[in-house]
């Protein structure tokens, strides 16, 4: 079947977006002179050089994009498959008010969740069994509550809480840092498709864009940017959802905090958030009740928290919701390793503990 040509207009804007060198400062700046992408591909070198450098000119004026346009042309027969410009309803209005908001994003799945009310949850990519727990339960309470919960489809909190935004009724939207021809993390790919089919997934970077380093805090500035606020669940010193957090605070928005043990490497983010003043939340209640959105409705009232795991087992009095080994719950159960090691096996065949590298445990409510 043949692949349909692009749209004048918008292959402009993807030629564009295409060019070596044209950042989304120097977009904005012609787009102010010149009045659309059209009206800049057909002006002057000379006319050009008052805005840009003599090189970039020479590039918006030279480049051969055929191969990558045909790319996308390809790409868009998907009827689920979007390329939304600045110009467009449907563009985020959320980002216009951000200080660097890209000239066109391309979209896989619903449209509609681009300017619907949404709020950030991010976090470690190591998270701990409690805290992927945590992020699911509060995402789907939130998302059941009106909020589609935006992401950035990392492994850890971000899975997490887009699993849990797919649970509730408002749905997710993944914000990534490749081309959206590509699934990264690989490990992510099932959870990938599913959001395409009842989410959205939101790019600003071009087809065959491979996961580069310097993509990710681009990719955090719209995470923060179409949100209106930001949930930050497990966090170590250096995690990049500090950086979310930071964006979000710098764009005026609420930033959330959830704390965990002062013995955990992943709560000292939060803890450090929650002294910068970050709010302290353990319910989705409290979010919502900072947001002045509506509390959730009884149906939906016991998904705020997760209720604690059935079992019974005399070991889970000696554990507590910190990471242990084997070695020290023997010690406090006073019973033999080997005993300690059937028991933790059992239990997390329940689901009450779960097991974390270097040979430690943890409770899991």
């Amino acid at each position: 079947m043949p692949v349909a040509p692009l749209a004048p207009d918008l292959a402009a804007w993807l030629r564009l977006s295409l060019t070596n060198g044209l950042n989304g400062e120097a977009f904005r700046k012609l787009l102010v002179t010149f009045g659309g992408p059209e009206q800049i591909l057909g002006a002057s070198r000379t006319a050009l050089t008052a805005v840009v450098s003599g090189k970039l000119a020479d590039a918006i004026l030279d480049g051969d994009l055929y191969g990558d346009l045909a790319a996308v042309e390809a790409w868009l027969a998907d009827s689920n498959n979007h390329v939304v410009t600045l110009a467009d309803g449907e563009y985020p209005q959320a980002l216009l008010q951000t200080p660097d908001p890209p000239p066109l994003i391309y979209v896989k799945g619903r449209l509609d969740l681009l300017n619907a009310p949404s709020l950030a949850v991010v976090g470690s990519r190591n998270a701990t069994a409690q805290g992927k727990l945590t992020a699911e339960s509060f995402s789907t309470a939130l998302s059941n509550a009106g909020l589609a919960i935006v992401s950035g489809m990392a492994l850890g909190i971000d899975a997490a809480a887009h699993q849990g935004g797919l649970a509730g009724l408002s749905s997710t939207v993944a914000i990534v840092g490749t081309g959206l021809d590509k699934v990264y993390p690989a490990r992510n790919r099932d959870l990938a498709h599913a959001i395409a089919g009842r989410g959205a997934i939101v790019s600003e970077f071009a087809l065959g864009t491979p996961p580069v380093a310097a993509n990710f805090p681009r990719r955090n500035r719209l995470i923060s940017g179409m949100t209106r606020g930001c949930l930050v669940v497990e966090a170590a010193l250096s995690s990049g959802s500090l950086i979310t957090a930071r964006l979000s605070n710098e764009l005026g928005k609420d930033v959330f905090a959830i704390p965990g043990s002062i013995h955990s490497t992943l709560s000292k983010g939060c803890h450090v958030l929650i002294k910068q003043g970050a709010k302290l939340v353990d319910d989705a209640a409290d979010i919502l009740s900072e947001l002045r959105l509506p509390p959730l409705s009884a149906g939906h009232a016991g998904a705020t928290k997760a209720d604690p795991a059935p079992s019974s087992h005399p070991l889970l009095a000696h554990m507590a919701f910190d990471p242990c080994d084997i070695d020290t719950l023997a010690g406090r159960a006073g019973l033999p390793v080997h005993e300690v090691s059937a028991a933790l096996i059992q239990l997390e065949l329940e689901g009450a503990v779960a097991g974390l590298p270097g040979g430690l445990w943890q409770r899991v409510a």
